[in-house]
């Protein structure tokens, strides 16, 4: 079992940037695929980053490439997602999550993670 608890959302204006960090239980975080999600109210959990195990391998939703950033510290079991150049649209409710495999296919899907954290709201002011 992995719990997952992130941190670091808050309100940022257009432009600005934030930093969000999803700290893991357990002594198995380095196995794990990451990744991150997020979701707006009455809309399905939308796909933002991912990440392998050993962070070879990072992988974006076009509507973030070249302004997210998702890397990891597997000594200190946490992953982060650096945000800049952050718009309205980005508002919503990130979610980090856990794979027990990497599947270059799946991994923007819901259903390819095991564990979840709760969220951490990130709104975005323009």
């Amino acid at each position: 079992q992995v719990q997952l608890v992130e941190s670091g959302g808050g309100l940022v204006q257009a432009g600005g940037s934030l930093r969000l960090s999803c700290a893991a239980s357990g002594r198995t975080f380095s196995t794990y695929t990451m990744g991150w999600f997020r979701q707006t109210p009455g809309k399905e959990r939308e796909f933002v980053a991912a990440i392998t195990s050993n962070a070879g391998i990072t992988f974006y939703a076009d509507s973030v490439k070249g302004r997210f950033a998702i890397s990891r510290d597997n000594a200190k079991n946490t992953v982060y997602l650096q945000m800049n150049s952050l718009k309205a649209e980005d508002t919503a409710l990130y979610y980090c999550a856990a794979a027990l495999y990497w599947n270059t296919r799946v991994m923007y899907t819901t259903t390819a993670y095991t564990y979840w954290g709760q969220g951490t709201q990130v709104t975005v002011s323009s």
